[in-house]
């Protein structure tokens, strides 16, 4: 792929031009779809109303309307689809396999577990993905999720992290926390198995901006970090004996970098639920979009939430699936394209 230079003054920066394009296209079109979305609802207002009021346009009622009431939703949808896309090219890259993602992994069972011991077990009912202004279920997910990644990580490890090895401790992980999960709900009072029920197929329609907060000040600690990851990311694909070469301490860099992706999907789960498949699909759309060999990190975390926001808007606006959590809606879109990754695999393999 041919690369550009940019030069000012002694210093010079070399640029893939698709690379840069893609994160660039994907935040303009997110940008109007958000708008779309916030423009959704009882109080009419179209989009050009939404945008001219979130830059500091508007009159009181439209200013009520954007920031205290619609903004919240999309902006948490936004911020967990750009976890959850940087979250799954973090994992795709370490393992070299494109069906590794938090969903695949049991990161995000591992969040579901915490989460529903909670409500289930301590009955902690208002506290749905914060909805009450608690934050005892999203903690418990964030916790459970952190902790599915260290156990991956460390049942993972033999001399080394190998990737097909992670893939299949990931896939017996999320067995085990999908019996569990499945386990505490029918031990659980009613009620509260009801709620965490609602939480598990994640929803952003209760999001309010106490959700909002936490995930953005989350994300802004650890995605810089992880984006400044990605020459270590660069230099891992090359094999391990290369990449010593080049001074990289491969086990602590696959180590860090899977403990850091974990982080990302455990946030973006704790925030809104079990989003599935965007983590998933997002990277393979910014790998092929940008013409790349491994999936770039800001056009997944970009693509992710684009992903996202577009997903909820369906499930707002579409006959037949209005009303639905747009977890359910990405389950659906994303189980055949989670089939068609499998198919793929296997030919390659006889290949």
């Amino acid at each position: 792929m041919n690369r550009k230079v940019l030069k000012a003054g002694p210093a010079a920066w070399s640029f893939r031009p698709r690379v840069v394009a893609v994160p660039l296209a994907a935040a303009a079109l997110l940008l109007v779809v958000a708008a779309v979305n916030i423009a959704q609802g009882s109080a009419h207002l179209d989009a050009f109303d939404v945008l001219r009021t979130l830059f500091g346009g508007g009159d009181r009622r439209e200013q009520g309307i954007v920031f205290d009431l619609r903004l919240p939703r999309t902006l948490a949808g936004a911020l967990v689809g750009a976890a959850l896309g940087l979250s799954g090219a973090v994992f795709q890259s370490i393992a070299r396999n494109p069906l590794a993602s938090p969903d695949v992994l049991g990161i995000t069972w591992g969040a579901g577990v915490g989460a529903v011991l909670v409500i289930v077990v301590g009955g902690n009912a208002g506290q749905v993905s914060g909805s009450a202004g608690g934050f005892g279920v999203p903690l418990a997910g964030l916790c459970g999720g952190l902790l599915a990644g260290l156990l991956l990580y460390l049942l993972s490890w033999r001399r080394g992290i190998d990737g097909y090895r992670m893939v299949l401790v990931g896939i017996g992980l999320s067995a085990i926390g999908y019996n569990v999960v499945y386990w505490l709900l029918t031990v659980g009072d009613v009620d509260n198995a009801a709620r965490a029920t609602t939480w598990l197929v994640g929803n952003l329609a209760d999001v309010g901006w106490e959700s909002v907060w936490p995930v953005l000040i989350a994300l802004a600690v650890l995605v810089p970090v992880t984006l400044v990851g990605s020459r270590t990311i660069g230099g891992l694909q090359f094999g391990d004996d290369t990449s010593r070469a080049l001074g990289i301490r491969v086990d602590a860099a696959r180590g860090g970098l899977l403990l850091l992706a974990a982080g990302l999907a455990a946030v973006a789960a704790a925030a809104a639920g079990p989003i599935t498949f965007v983590a998933l699909a997002s990277p393979q759309i910014a790998l092929r979009l940008a013409g790349t060999a491994q999936p770039p990190l800001a056009g997944s975390l970009a693509v992710g939430a684009l992903l996202t926001v577009t997903a909820d808007l369906a499930v707002r606006v579409l006959p037949g699936i209005s009303g639905l959590p747009v977890g359910v809606l990405t389950a659906i879109l994303g189980a055949p394209y989670l089939i068609y990754l499998f198919v793929r695999s296997r030919r390659e393999e006889r290949g």
